[in-house]
């Protein structure tokens, strides 16, 4: 495992990579600990009658990711139910697609507008020669 110092040049990709890593690695340590902690026998009843005896974290690991896949059908249904209204609400999208183009011509008119001003300014290099000849004194500007 290498850990890395921090860099300024990293980008905000790599330092989650970094930091997903590092979450994953300590929960990952963190059940393989309470796994050697917790080997005591445990006796689970699902109903009368129909009994198991498991170890407590394989108990707790097997329940946990009965919990996980729960959250993740609610999410996945979640996401269905949205995607069904938003099917139903043609409207909705229509509007947003036509404010949409507004936007996309106000940002044309916007542009030919600074660039018509840009066109009306005078070059940089201009303006310094006319203001040096009116002062006496020669100011050489050069952008490299």
């Amino acid at each position: 495992m290498a850990l890395s110092v921090y860099a300024p040049e990293l980008d905000s990709t790599a330092a989650m990579r970094q930091l997903n890593f590092l979450l994953i690695f300590s929960f990952g340590l963190a059940m393989v600990m309470f796994t050697l902690e917790n080997t005591a026998a445990t006796t689970v009843r699902f109903l009368p009658g129909v009994s198991t005896t498991l170890p407590l974290a394989a108990l707790l690991l097997v329940v946990g990711g009965i919990g996980a896949i729960a959250a993740w059908i609610f999410a996945v249904w979640s996401g269905v139910v949205k995607k069904v209204e938003t099917l139903q609400d043609p409207s909705e999208i229509e509007a947003q697609q036509v404010r949409i183009q507004e936007l996309e011509n106000d940002l044309q008119r916007y542009r030919a507008t600074v660039d018509a001003q840009l066109g009306l300014l005078p070059a940089a290099g201009q303006s310094s020669a006319s203001e040096s000849s009116e002062h006496g004194s020669t100011i050489t500007l050069s952008m490299e």
